[in-house]
């Protein structure tokens, strides 16, 4: 599936080849507290699959719990997330950050990672009042 993407500002844009069955929310306490929220919202992309059309987004690199780096690439000026990647030779995909995809609303994740650091009450959100607007 084609989809196009950028960051809050407009100033990263960007376009991919997404499956629809690679698509994921992750527990993780790393990405609970990068993106602060419960859980980030992410598809997992070849990296030829990827194409930044414009910005040059900034870098900031944290270790993982394996040892390795993890990249958390994000637009300079709004800071918002537009995927990870690893230092690892062997890494060839990107994990691009669903929230910034035009298509979103087409990608529903197959699966949760590092679900024994979920947050317990993400799975009761449907009793909880809801407001069309604030």
């Amino acid at each position: 599936m084609k989809v196009d993407g950028q960051c809050h500002c407009g100033a990263i844009t960007f376009e991919a080849e997404v499956d629809p069955e690679r698509v994921y929310v992750c527990h993780c306490t790393d990405c609970q507290s990068i993106s602060g929220s419960p859980f980030r919202w992410a598809t997992n992309v070849p990296k030829g699959d990827f194409r930044l059309l414009s910005g040059s987004p900034k870098t900031y690199v944290k270790q993982a719990e394996s040892g390795d780096e993890n990249h958390q690439v994000f637009c300079p000026d709004c800071a918002s997330p537009i995927y990870s990647t690893s230092s690892r030779d062997d890494w060839k995909s990107l994990n691009v950050r669903v929230g910034t995809l035009r298509q979103r609303a087409q990608l529903q994740p197959k699966l949760q990672l590092w679900h024994r650091s979920a947050q317990a009450w993400t799975g009761e959100l449907s009793q909880v009042e809801d407001m069309e607007k604030q």
